[in-house]
């Protein structure tokens, strides 16, 4: 089985890691429990993003994405009634409609094309946002947008505007999403993917439709891209072209690039690592300010020392370990 590959050490690191994670909340302040919950939506939004990224291709239409599910949600909760579960559902649907509807001109195009036709195609969904008043509110947005209703677990009120319950609320959503995601990487189709990147025309020959898996791939990273919208839009109540802008965009490239992509983790590292670079220490120092820069030197730092991102320092640090070991026992032997 292929669940079995995993040995006893892996599951009790992540039963380590989650149990921290649970405890997390209870050891911030109110500023950091809302750091917490942006940072849970961000890991779906990165790990979504690497999805896209099996096949080869990068787009800079993916936070703009995101916002489509946000945007979607917040008009089916707000102007429909749809209660805000389901809302958040048809809204992350929406965003992969989106998607499927840009593949076609889009995906027509690889490399730095798509890269660049995604960007348009992201900036005229942005610039429909800020020149339509209704129903999209213009530059200011939508305000007052309904939240994720109370619920009552053992006689217990559940209020979900708490940062702390909102923060569980996301570990489940983001964690079966992941699940989701892992299992489709190691799916045939995931397997295809990768086969896409690395050899698009060998798969072509063997008769894979690469444009349709090229498609699918952005369609589902679509999907938990608005989940992800929806899940933010919920939480603030409000939503507003800004906040999906290339600003938000170029730090979700360097999340994921200093990450890595090689593995689902990866991206997970990178926006975990630059959140609390950014929280703990830019912010303590007063260095808001000169966030772009410091990210800019972390991005050239990681291209030129760390090319495969924090994710190979692993290995890295497990091939260092074996050569002392192996230098011990030739020295002992010796």
């Amino acid at each position: 089985m292929r669940s079995a590959s995993h040995g006893w050490g892996f599951w009790a690191t992540l039963a380590g890691i989650y149990a921290a994670l649970v405890v997390l909340p209870h050891l911030l302040s109110f500023s950091q429990k809302e750091v917490a919950v942006f940072l849970v939506i961000n890991v779906l939004v990165v790990v979504s993003y690497r999805l896209l990224t099996l096949t080869g291709e990068w787009s800079l239409a993916h936070v703009v994405i995101m916002g489509v599910g946000a945007y979607a949600s917040t008009l089916f909760a707000k102007r429909l009634g749809v209660p805000v579960p389901p809302a958040m559902l048809l809204g992350a649907g929406v965003a992969a409609l989106t998607a499927w509807v840009l593949s076609f001109p889009l995906l027509r195009m690889k490399a730095f094309y798509f890269l660049i036709g995604s960007f348009a195609a992201g900036e005229i969904i942005r610039l429909c946002w800020k020149r339509f008043r209704e129903p999209f509110g213009g530059p200011k947005g939508i305000k007052l947008i309904p939240s994720v209703p109370d619920i009552e677990i053992g006689g217990f009120q559940v209020a979900f505007f708490d940062p702390v319950n909102y923060y569980y609320l996301c570990l489940v959503v983001v964690s079966l999403s992941l699940v989701v995601l892992y299992r489709l990487e190691r799916s045939r189709i995931g397997l295809t993917f990768h086969a896409i990147h690395w050899q698009d025309r060998l798969a072509e020959a063997v008769g894979v439709d690469t444009r349709g898996y090229r498609t699918l791939a952005f369609v589902i990273a679509s999907f938990f891209a608005g989940l992800a919208g929806a899940l933010l839009a919920h939480y603030l109540g409000t939503v507003n072209p800004n906040q999906f802008d290339v600003e938000a965009m170029v730090y979700v490239l360097v999340w994921v690039i200093v990450g890595g992509t090689a593995t689902i983790y990866g991206p997970i590292l990178g926006v975990a690592t630059l959140t609390v670079v950014n929280e703990i220490v830019l912010r303590e120092l007063g260095l808001d300010q000169a966030r772009p820069l410091i990210y800019g030197a972390i991005l050239i730092a990681s291209i030129l020392f760390l090319p495969d991102g924090l994710e190979s320092l692993g290995p890295k640090i497990k091939r260092a370990f074996a050569r002392v070991r192996n230098r011990e026992g030739e020295g002992a032997a010796g």
